[in-house]
């Protein structure tokens, strides 16, 4: 499988403190790939170092190019993030977010906002509701449209099933798989429900202190010792 998107010893720090101590990891076109690890692992700072959003030493590579620039040269290569607490803006309308979501485009996002409702038909019936009055998952779901709407490549999803309730979690799950077989989106997402995490992803990694500890099949390392005791709890 052609990879999309490497690391290679990959460093990051904020200030001082050094968060990333030579990760280096692959995610092939088309596959899910999922980041495991406790808290203070480093799983939401190798997405930053990805999408250029905190301070990095080492190669990453997107389609055999070097990712070089600010957030927005990522964004406009076609990697969307969707970061830890969603990031939806309260105050605006479902699809003011949405619009906002394409920014990197030009020309008309009827045919898009059509597709994102394919997958969230109630974004379209209420398309004028203010996001801050939508539950916590609707916002979840809504930072999916947003993302979808940027027509990315690659999808960055941090913690997609925080604070969510199980069906609700069930169901975010569902679509990111749906994106990934319907759309070929390829998809890195770090989560810390290594249950449905492993069960969505075809690979995996597990971060230790900055490191990666673990790689392998998803298959594989639900039959391993530590990763079953640590995260599986079986």
């Amino acid at each position: 499988m052609t990879a999309l998107l490497e690391l290679h010893d990959v460093h990051a720090r904020y200030g001082p403190v050094k968060a990333l101590h030579g990760v280096s990891l692959s995610v092939g076109e088309g596959e899910i790939v999922a980041v495991l690890g406790a808290n203070g692992a480093g799983k939401t700072t190798t997405l930053r170092a990805i999408s250029s959003t905190v301070q990095r030493e080492g190669d990453v590579r997107f389609g055999g190019k070097a990712i070089r620039g600010g957030p927005e040269s990522v964004a406009r290569l076609g990697i969307a993030h969707v970061p830890e607490g969603r990031g939806t803006f309260a105050e605006l309308t479902v699809w003011e977010n949405l619009r906002l979501g394409a920014y990197t485009r030009r020309g008309s996002l009827k045919d898009d906002f059509a597709r994102v409702a394919t997958y969230f038909p109630w974004m379209e019936e209420r398309h004028h509701q203010t996001a801050g009055t939508l539950s916590g998952g609707e916002q979840q779901m809504l930072a999916l449209g947003r993302a979808f709407m940027q027509r990315p490549r690659l999808l960055l999803l941090d913690e997609p099933s925080l604070g969510l309730a199980p069906l609700l979690v069930t169901e975010v799950f569902r679509i990111v798989k749906e994106l990934n077989e319907n759309e070929g989106m390829t998809v890195l997402v770090v989560e810390q429900n290594a249950h449905i995490a492993l069960q969505l992803a075809q690979n995996a990694y597990v971060l230790e202190v900055g490191r990666v500890a673990l790689s392998g099949a998803s298959a594989d390392l639900q039959q391993h010792e530590s990763v079953r005791r640590s995260y599986l709890g079986y």
